[in-house]
């Protein structure tokens, strides 16, 4: 039962599919995080689902590339977006640590905020309209394995502040485990893009393990540790990475 909820904790806080409601307690958070990757299944289902069928009825590029960007923001409610934004304001300020995990907690947006996600969203159209069906599995899985690594940074990075959202499921989780679980996941789905396409593939890890390093580097030196925001940021950068690197490749 306590898995159960678990999952619905990690679905209703990750995603915008219809979720009865649970009390956020520490026997039901211990697994939650564990159960984050699985909200990228459904995305990435969803995505090689959808791709193929509008590319089987040989509808206009446009009509592609905006369908397959929003798809991911509509199903997860822009939770990770808003990650992003809010880092992206804090790394324009160039203002120290303090400042930057300030704006981070700031509900307002700056303009390097709107400028940041207007840039993402229009690079995410247009290497999505580049997108062949062949391409699809690779980048379905890659909605896992960002997740995955996401989830593996919150339980393992040091966190930057005492309070927030990525503090309250680092503290609730059962960091050792989930650790092994996120490393279980982050290797079906790496396996998964080796075996469907392995050229494709192994770019798109190569892609991935570059966002994870620079996300590790950056976050630490930044900020001096992990935020939910942060985690956030690297999941949107990381699978642009994996998709534009998928793109020109293929």
């Amino acid at each position: 039962m306590n898995l159960l909820q678990s999952m619905i904790i990690a679905f209703s806080m990750y995603s915008k599919l219809p979720m009865p409601h649970i009390a956020w307690q520490e026997k039901n958070m211990k697994y939650a995080m564990c159960f984050f990757p699985m909200v990228g299944i459904v995305i990435g289902v969803c995505e090689y689902v959808l791709g193929n069928w509008i590319l089987g009825r040989d509808y206009g590029v446009l009509f592609f590339s905006v369908c397959m960007t929003l798809l991911p923001i509509l199903l997860t409610g822009g939770i990770h977006l808003d990650g992003f934004m809010d880092t992206s304001d804090a790394l324009a300020s160039y203002g120290d640590r303090e400042k930057k995990l300030a704006i981070l907690k700031d509900s307002h947006t700056g303009a390097f905020a709107v400028l940041g996600l207007c840039i993402y969203l229009l690079w995410s159209l247009a290497m999505w309209s580049e997108v062949r069906p062949e391409m699809l599995p690779v980048l379905a899985a890659g909605a896992v394995l960002s997740r995955a690594l996401s989830g593996f940074s919150v339980v393992t990075f040091p966190a930057a502040r005492e309070d927030g959202l990525g503090k309250t499921f680092q503290d609730g989780s059962r960091r050792k485990k989930t650790r092994i679980v996120m490393g279980m996941y982050a290797a079906a789905s790496a396996g998964w893009m080796l075996v469907c396409r392995p050229l494709l593939g192994g770019v798109a890890l190569l892609c991935a393990a570059g966002a994870f390093g620079y996300y590790a580097w950056m976050s630490k030196k930044q900020f001096g540790g992990m935020t939910g925001d942060l985690a956030g940021y690297f999941l949107q950068i990381c699978e642009l990475a994996m998709l534009t690197g998928v793109v020109l490749i293929g």
